[in-house]
């Protein structure tokens, strides 16, 4: 695998949207233009931000990785050892650049959102720090690296903090914390062999599909109460809780079988992108009007 490759696959280009889609709504809707912080903002959150996320991930992850047979495609880079100070560098390198812009461009409050999403993005894999390992801390703080994109184009676009726009990021965050939760089931094995914790090595599977569907649940009903057009998207929670359904008593043996739950996550994410892009739509004409 060629350096471009093993970077392009270790970014996970299949997740690259599910960051940049909540920072370029964000922004969008709250500023009605396309300007140059927009496009870049956009940018960034599209492929820089995920191969720091990825890259970093793969390259603090790779004893565990080489047990995990998701490894070694979309779902994942499983990178030669060669290919981790280079993953490291090209993290920083793309960045940093967008970084500076950001923060030049930017407000007090907005490069504090900034930093606590960049950190998050680090803390997570990073040696020392490791959050990944820290049962719930590690969904937390992958519901982070997704909502924090969207927290961050309202702050810089200088939008209205209104109690309807709460509950929206707080049913965005349990969706998020149920994802991760669920994804982390189907890696309990190679996680524990490789001396990983994670909510699902620690509570089990079957309590971490139930955790999972809970907090689709609890999204939902949290949007329910948020307004047009968040009460209509609340159904959207429906497919991910049914997603999670046939794994509600998986056994840690065979957690690894939730994995064909994970692939349809992957997939629904973009059905769900885009019904969510027909709402703002819907909701950007009838405001203008």
């Amino acid at each position: 695998m060629n350096t471009l490759k093993a970077l392009f696959v270790s970014s996970r280009p299949l997740s690259w949207v599910n960051t940049a889609f909540p920072f370029a709504a964000a922004y969008l809707t709250t500023t009605r233009e396309i300007d140059l912080v927009w496009v870049l903002g956009t940018i960034y959150f599209l492929i820089p931000y995920n191969l720091a996320m990825y890259g970093i991930n793969d390259v603090f992850d790779y004893e565990s990785d080489l047990r995990n047979p998701r490894k070694g495609g979309v779902e994942g880079a499983l990178l030669d050892r060669s290919m981790h100070r280079t993953t490291l560098w090209a993290a920083a390198i793309t960045n940093i650049p967008f970084l500076v812009y950001l923060v030049w461009v930017g407000s007090p409050l907005s490069w504090l959102v900034l930093a606590a999403s960049v950190f998050a993005v680090i803390a997570y894999s990073a040696p020392g720090l490791r959050f990944k390992e820290r049962p719930f801390v590690d969904s937390l703080t992958s519901s982070t690296h997704f909502v924090s994109p969207a927290v961050y184009g309202l702050v810089l676009a200088g939008a209205t903090f209104t109690p309807e726009l709460w509950l929206v990021l707080g049913a965005f965050f349990l969706w998020g914390i149920a994802s991760h939760a669920f994804g982390a089931v189907q890696d309990i094995v190679a996680d524990r062999e490789g001396g990983i914790s994670s909510v699902a090595t620690v509570i089990g599977g079957a309590a971490t599909v139930r955790l999972s569907v809970i907090a689709y649940l609890l999204a939902g009903a949290l949007l329910l109460f948020a307004g047009f057009p968040a009460a209509i998207a609340s159904v959207l929670v429906v497919p991910y809780a049914l997603m999670c359904a046939p794994f509600w008593s998986v056994t840690d043996a065979a957690a690894e079988t939730a994995n064909r739950g994970w692939r349809r996550f992957l997939w629904l994410n973009f059905v769900s992108g885009f019904v969510v892009t027909m709402l703002l739509i819907a909701y950007w004409w009838i405001t203008a009007a």
